[in-house]
């Protein structure tokens, strides 16, 4: 409590100010790193390590940090040091801690408060990752993978920068490619493809064989033979 000049009755101090001892004629604010929440007081609680507190707090606040920085909530100064981001995090600034990129994404430097997306072509499947790794053959990697995707049945590449299904390459006629194939294979003897953008190869049908390979239709089997579903040749009849 405190007394002016010519007091009837003591008064309390307000929160965020106190006093200390007796016949005090004013309180006294709060320093920095304390504060005091309840009126009449003979003296101020230190601020907890990572709370800010200025001069006359009647309440811990959060740290203020700006965007890209972090407070060191180790800090017991009752106004927290910020601390630049670090590399693969993301800070967003006030109180919050540094948040790790995730899958798909990176931050490649220190101080940022964002983390970038992966770019097409692109994949990071780890997190708090400082970077992107290129996308591997046989697959492609859309804007903020975390994994590459294979190539659909049918299609193929060798390339390690694509950003979309359609950027595959589709088989030619003869030729056939599997999920995720990095080349087309041609179609053994006795089967076909005529089209493009196959995953696998017909049968010759019965009545017709193909005695090659990588072909793209079957031949009539020849009088006097025998051709089975699949023939890769004509079996002489009897």
């Amino acid at each position: 409590h405190f007394a002016t000049t010519g007091s009837t009755e003591q008064t309390a101090c307000r929160e965020g100010s106190f006093a200390n001892g007796t016949r005090n004629d004013a309180c006294e604010l709060c320093p920095e790193g304390y504060y005091q929440d309840q009126p009449a007081a003979a003296a101020c609680v230190r601020c907890a390590a990572g709370k800010f507190c200025p001069v006359g707090s009647s309440r811990e606040l959060d740290a203020q940090c700006e965007a890209g920085t972090y407070a060191r909530l180790t800090d017991r100064s009752g106004d927290p040091e910020c601390l630049d981001c670090p590399a693969g995090s993301s800070c967003g600034g006030g109180a919050a801690p540094p948040s790790e990129c995730s899958p798909g994404s990176f931050a490649a430097t220190a101080g940022l408060s964002e983390c970038a997306s992966c770019a097409g072509g692109t994949y990071q499947g780890e997190s708090n990752a400082t970077s992107c790794l290129p996308c591997v053959e046989g697959s492609y990697c859309a804007e903020g993978a975390s994994a590459p995707l294979p190539c659909v049945a049918g299609s193929y590449s060798t390339a390690t920068n694509l950003t979309a299904a359609g950027e595959c390459t589709d088989a030619s006629p003869g030729h056939f490619a599997t999920t995720g194939s990095t080349q087309q294979t041609a179609c053994a003897k006795g089967s076909y493809t005529d089209a493009y953008g196959q995953g696998a190869c017909t049968p010759c049908a019965g009545g017709t064989y193909q005695d090659e390979e990588g072909k793209t239709a079957c031949e009539p089997c020849e009088a006097g033979s025998y051709c089975a579903v699949g023939a890769a040749a004509g079996v002489a009849g009897e």
